[in-house]
């Protein structure tokens, strides 16, 4: 008998990957949608004969308790949230109703429904923030710097409490920044392979960024979802950072897509001090030893090749964009 998975998120970049994965490994793979009057569904689109979509909402209590329910899933990958840093400043209070509070409504359908669900939760590095040492492992201290971070912590916790009172098989996966081809334009790796694309492509002339200084650990979405599963795999919950060990500034990005593409970045890129965060985290970067020990995870594209990727995918993309408005455009 197949396995049944339940996944929130399922229409974003790591939604989409854990869903290929799951099904590739036989499951039945139910995603959580909401009801909305434009669905976005470009993720997935290849997957839709594949998978059931079901309507919840991590703001509706009665729809995730009616949702478990009615699937009865053996795993939940908790992967819904207000997912962009810089937005969670526009909206704090809604931030903290999806990841915090959404969280705790998750985790008690599943008491009142049915305890033995596993549950994997997207918990992340921004958790660390203001970092307390260099790498961070599942013991530093948190110190967050964004409204994001401080619901991720809320978060993340929560999940230990109901693990510990309720005996749940709930874990957190500390996952450090993931990037891929699915990634939105609208954070700062997918923005840098989309403007090179443009720029190589005559589209555009110039590329805006903030701060090229900070320093993160970026990995491949691909093979972060694999460590989510093997998380709900295990005898024993537990949580565990998910991260390649290697960090690299936001400059380092932008000479590996530029210079990808045949371009000099510095012919092109623009600062811009308003891209720049109220609150700046400087510096992260994993120790994923723990993951590597007992999970036997390990990463499998390095950063050069995830950038590399990116903007290959980006310039097929916005090469055929012209030519997909003419079909579009002809009678």
């Amino acid at each position: 008998m197949s396995k049944r998975a339940i996944i929130t998120g399922i229409t974003g970049q790591d939604g989409s990957y854990l869903a290929e994965l799951l099904l590739a490994r036989g499951y039945e793979v139910v995603g959580v949608i909401r009801r909305s009057s434009a669905p976005n569904y470009g993720r997935i689109q290849h997957l839709l004969d594949r998978v059931t979509l079901r309507p919840a909402d991590l703001l509706d209590q009665l729809s995730l308790i009616r949702l478990v329910d009615e699937v009865r899933p053996q795993e939940f990958y908790n992967l819904a949230a207000m997912s962009f840093v810089p937005a969670s400043w526009d909206q704090p209070m809604l931030t903290g109703e999806f990841n915090a509070q959404g969280v705790t409504r998750v985790l008690e359908a599943i008491r009142q429904v049915d305890p033995a669900v596993r549950l994997y939760q997207a918990s992340s590095s921004e958790m660390f923030g203001k970092v307390r040492e260099i790498p961070q492992t599942e013991l530093t201290p948190f110190y967050p710097r964004s409204p994001y971070g401080v619901s991720k912590v809320f978060a993340h916790y929560i999940t230990v409490n109901y693990r510990e009172s309720y005996d749940l098989f709930a874990v957190s996966g500390m996952l450090f920044n993931h990037e891929s081809p699915r990634r939105g334009l609208e954070f700062v790796t997918r923005k840098i392979t989309d403007g090179v694309a443009r720029i190589k492509l005559g589209l555009a002339d110039s590329l805006s960024l903030g701060n090229l200084d900070a320093q993160r650990d970026w990995g491949f979405a691909g093979d972060y979802v694999r460590a989510m599963w093997l998380m709900l795999q295990q005898d024993r919950a537990d949580d565990f950072v998910i991260a390649t060990g290697v960090s690299h500034s936001v400059r380092d990005a932008v000479e590996v897509a530029f210079g990808h593409a045949g371009l000099d970045w510095r012919a092109y890129v623009r600062l811009d001090p308003k891209l720049i965060r109220p609150a700046e985290v400087e510096h992260l970067v994993g120790d994923s030893s723990k993951a590597r020990r007992v999970l036997g995870w390990t990463p499998s594209v390095d950063f050069k090749g995830l950038i590399t990727m990116m903007v290959d995918a980006d310039l097929e993309r916005v090469a055929a964009a012209p030519r997909l408005a003419d079909r579009l455009s002809t009678p």
